[in-house]
């Protein structure tokens, strides 16, 4: 799903207003948001003006009219990997991550075009660490899981026609580079991510995995291999589509996932 500007502008209003703020203004700073007294991190949409991202002195990026900046604090609550600057007079309307989800029950289609977004960083994330030969064996990554027990019970209920899959330990259950039919939430078990053989992830219980290529409907960004015996809830893109669009806490969650990742990945490029 491609950007839309005017879905994006209406999603935006629905939740927030706009706010000037004059050239040479700091919109955020980096590392904002870690230590003890942490601000609520906010997602902005450029309405007017120009933004610079700067990383320590150096600037990285510019923000355009239109354009959608500072979503990964807002939606992973992690510290500030850039400082934002009005370059110019702009005007901008910013939402919280309760305001995000408050869209989101709204408008929740709008989370498809933020995971395409970023299934877009993520794929220019990895090329650019392949290239540099930048990623590193994950032996020591603790287990992350998207969705806690209550709520994948929930989930496994919502689709009992897809009955489980069990796969034994060492089996891959999808490639990278192939193409997608299913995502798959962990119910048991535990699987191993991995990006060019290198294990980037691994996901216990409540785990999700696979949905990039299915929002996007291009090849798979990674493998997948049971560390252990694994029972899998089969997703179908149907299925998927549908649990976005009727329930903002499983679009959140999944756009969380995906900022994550993209997140960790993005930490790992070589400055």
């Amino acid at each position: 799903m491609s950007y839309d500007r005017k879905v994006a502008l209406d999603f935006f209003r629905s939740a927030g207003q706009p706010a000037g703020m004059p050239k040479g203004q700091v919109i955020f700073q980096e590392r904002e948001g870690s230590g003890l007294f942490r601000k609520r991190s906010k997602i902005y949409l450029l309405l007017e003006g120009e933004v610079g991202l700067l990383h320590g002195q150096q600037l990285i990026a510019l923000v355009k009219m239109g354009e959608i900046f500072g979503e990964l604090a807002a939606i992973t609550h992690a510290p500030r990997s850039a400082t934002a600057v009005a370059r110019t007079d702009c005007k901008v309307i910013a939402l919280d991550d309760r305001e995000l989800q408050s869209a989101l029950e709204k408008q929740p289609g709008f989370a498809l075009m933020m995971m395409s977004m970023l299934i877009g960083r993520l794929r220019d994330t990895i090329a650019a660490l392949n290239a540099a030969d930048a990623l590193t064996l994950g032996q020591n990554l603790e287990e992350s899981a998207a969705f806690d027990r209550k709520r994948l019970q929930e989930l496994v209920s919502g689709l009992a026609t897809d009955a489980p899959i069990f796969y034994q330990q060492g089996r891959q259950i999808l490639g990278q580079g192939s193409k997608a039919a299913l995502m798959y939430a962990v119910i048991s078990g535990r699987v191993a991510i991995s990006i060019g053989g290198k294990v980037v992830e691994r996901l216990g219980p409540g785990g999700a995995f696979g949905e990039a290529a299915l929002v996007d409907q291009t090849p798979r960004l990674a493998s997948a291999v049971a560390e252990t015996d694994c029972e899998l809830l089969p997703i179908t893109r149907p299925a998927f589509l549908q649990l976005v669009k009727s329930s903002p806490d499983f679009a959140f969650t999944m756009l969380a996932t995906l900022a994550e990742r993209l997140r960790f990945l993005t930490q790992r490029l070589p400055d």
